[in-house]
């Protein structure tokens, strides 16, 4: 090769690694963000999902007594006068 075609060349890879040098950090810092703008999208859906049903479950323990009722008997075992409660309890070894 000749001197001149040599010497375009190597300004060739100069500038481009100057581009790549001038670049590369933003498009990392870009790709970071558009990782934990992802995430935080997927948690903000899951966090409205659980909002709705959190909701709905508010309204039902509102307006519907025979959830209300079954919810305390499930989780508190509150029973009626004269009810027996029973609980599954497991055996530790």
């Amino acid at each position: 090769m000749t001197k001149p075609a040599v010497a375009s060349r190597a300004k060739v890879y100069l500038i481009a690694a100057v581009i790549v040098i001038i670049f590369l950090p933003s498009f990392v810092k870009y790709q970071e963000l558009s990782y934990k703008n992802r995430k935080l999208e997927s948690r903000i859906e899951s966090l409205s999902l659980e909002n709705r049903r959190l909701t709905e479950e508010k309204h039902r323990l509102e307006t519907d007594i025979t959830y209300c009722e079954k919810r305390a008997r499930e989780e508190l075992g509150v029973a009626r006068k004269g009810e027996i409660v029973l609980k599954n309890v497991s055996v530790r070894k």
